[in-house]
């Protein structure tokens, strides 16, 4: 499954950058994170290896992410590994006028049993990605410019 979505937030591209890659900001967007443990590697930097533990409806749930990726202030590109699949995100931040256009490419791979679970909860997987963006670009606006 691949999709892709993008919105605008009223700040300047560098100062979407700095938020977003702040491990101490992810608490402040992320309501369901728990936990963000770094594993192996610098947080954020090509290689890095991080555990998020994140409180689901069941539980809780753990991903582990690995950054591919780092061209600032273009993009950002992470694996992140769960028990269900493994997603491929993109994140590309484009200078808009002072503002930002924030563009999420996401691609999520299931084998077996999970691929009728991942077709079962497509809409649900997308919303919530569309949800926390919506969340960071709230937190990202409500911070001094």
């Amino acid at each position: 499954m691949k999709y892709t979505f993008e919105l605008e937030i009223e700040r300047p591209r560098q100062r979407v950058i700095e938020l977003f890659d702040s491990t101490e900001n992810l608490l402040k967007w992320m309501p369901d994170l728990i936990r963000f443990e770094p594993v192996s590697g610098v947080p954020g930097q090509i290689g890095a290896k991080s555990r998020l533990t994140f409180r689901t409806s069941g539980g809780e749930m753990e991903m582990i992410e690995t950054v591919t990726g780092r061209d600032l202030p273009e993009e950002l590109a992470g694996v992140y590994e769960t028990k269900m699949g493994v997603s491929r995100i993109t994140h590309r931040f484009r200078e808009s006028g002072g503002r930002t256009r924030w563009v999420v490419e996401t691609e999520l791979k299931v084998s077996g049993a999970m691929k009728l679970v991942a077709m079962a909860m497509g809409g649900a997987i997308r919303a919530h990605t569309e949800k926390l963006m919506q969340r960071f670009k709230e937190f990202a606006e409500s911070q001094p410019a």
